[in-house]
């Protein structure tokens, strides 16, 4: 009998100092956490660099508009053994001959002309900057989506958490009053045990709830780029938005849906490819001039110096005449892959549709069990205060007031994963429709 007391005892112990951890935990509020995901989050920061890289693209130099300066020095030296015949049959042989030649210059070539296929890359790179910005938009989405989804499954085991406190409270008050009617003589110690068993096995629930709790809490400090083991509360209500309309969220998917604004860009992208594939069929024109100077010594001939400088200039111009029809290859792949973005895009507004119909339809759904599992976690609790009391007079036996306990824990789990479920509802829908807002 001592040993099942000091069990008892260090099982409430052990919950009293989680408890009281709990309660010197900081508070994270929903819109701290999201601003620390959006300045640490490993995802968010990648996608980012990738944007910057795609603005840096965008120049006119990428795009060939530009003219390309280059500078160029060369200097050959030799050491030769050389015989030479003349005409006048005068024979000059020379060993270890020395011979150098030295040229440098600075040279300037331009493409100002390629079938306007320089302009169509510019705007293809402009194009491409905004495929960057909508996929950073998709990553912030998903990462911002996946943070309010762990923080509020924190919020619906903290409720949890508490309900199992009450339990361990009205189990640590059956054992008093069983003990005390044991003392006295009007029960027997098979009602004390079977208390004891029944606060062992809240006490059981509660760790095994605190340890999921603790779980998701290193979860949302992973997406957080932060110290896994940190330690925190989160708020202790569930706010949901309960006026959204499909009209109003399938409006804003068609502006905002990062995934439908990247397949409208990949169609341009593919509109500009072609443009790009047909700027082949033009004459490509440039210009070229620059500034050279070159000195030639040897040892041997009729000048042993030479020297030369001055400007260069130039134009330069090819046609595509014939490449065994691999032009009309080019252009019609350009204009399969034309069509092939414009079935993606109307697949992917198919997609958004249907998702934002079945979200929708979920969100109704759970709004629904939220005021139904709301008013049963009420009739719940009233059941169990007239039960307790009645417990108090004697009237009813212990099993009662088991029952009506497991069926108040019972209410408030169900009421505390409605408010999840329809939270998540929420989430998703203002997710698809491309704006979260807390």
């Amino acid at each position: 009998m001592k040993q099942k007391f000091a069990f008892l005892f260090s099982l409430l112990l052990l919950t009293s100092v989680l408890v009281n951890k709990s309660q010197a935990q900081e508070l994270l509020t929903l819109e701290d956490a999201v601003k620390i995901a959006l300045e640490n989050n490993y995802d968010i920061k990648l996608s980012n660099n990738d944007l910057r890289i795609d603005k840096n693209n965008v120049n006119l130099a990428n795009a060939g508009i530009l003219p390309a300066v280059t500078g160029n020095l060369t200097n050959n030296n030799s050491i030769q053994n050389s015989r030479q015949v003349r005409a006048d049959g005068e024979v000059q042989e020379r060993n270890n001959a020395r011979s150098s030649n030295l040229n440098y210059g600075v040279g300037l070539t331009w493409t100002v002309f390629d079938g306007f296929g320089m302009f169509a890359r510019y705007d293809r790179l402009q194009e491409f900057q905004k495929l960057g910005e909508a996929n950073l938009q998709l990553t912030v989405l998903a990462r911002v989506a996946d943070v309010i989804t762990n923080y509020f499954a924190l919020v619906q085991q903290q409720q949890q958490l508490e309900a199992n406190l009450k339990a361990i409270d009205i189990s640590r008050f059956r054992i008093k009053t069983a003990q005390n009617r044991f003392v006295i003589g009007k029960a027997a110690r098979l009602e004390v045990l079977n208390a004891q068993v029944d606060l062992n096995t809240d006490t059981t629930n509660y760790l095994r709830q605190q340890d999921l709790y603790r779980n998701t809490q290193i979860a949302l400090n992973e997406l957080l780029a932060r110290d896994v083991n940190a330690l925190f509360k989160v708020a202790d209500t569930v706010i949901i938005d309960n006026n959204l309309t499909l009209a109003e969220m399938s409006e804003r998917a068609l502006q905002q849906n990062p995934a439908l604004q990247a397949a409208l860009v990949s169609r341009r992208i593919a509109e500009l490819d072609l443009k790009q594939v047909r700027a082949n069929r033009f004459p490509r024109i440039g210009l070229n001039t620059g500034y050279n100077f070159n000195q030639s010594q040897t040892a041997l001939g009729f000048a042993t110096q030479n020297t030369g400088r001055g400007f260069t200039y130039g134009v330069t111009a090819s046609v595509n005449i014939f490449n065994g029809f691999l032009q009309r290859r080019n252009e019609q792949n350009a204009e399969i892959n034309i069509d092939n973005a414009q079935l993606n895009l109307g697949k992917i507004n198919q997609s958004i549709k249907a998702q934002l119909a079945g979200a929708f339809q979920t969100y109704n759904t759970n709004l629904s069990l939220l005021k139904m599992e709301t008013r049963n976690q009420q009739i719940a609790q009233q059941n169990l205060d007239i039960t307790l009391e009645k417990f108090r007079l004697g009237s009813i036996a212990p099993i009662e007031l088991r029952e009506a306990q497991l069926n108040l824990v019972a209410a408030q789990v169900r009421l505390s994963n409605a408010m999840y479920q329809a939270k998540l509802a929420e989430i998703s829908l203002k997710e698809i429709a491309g704006n979260i807002n807390l």
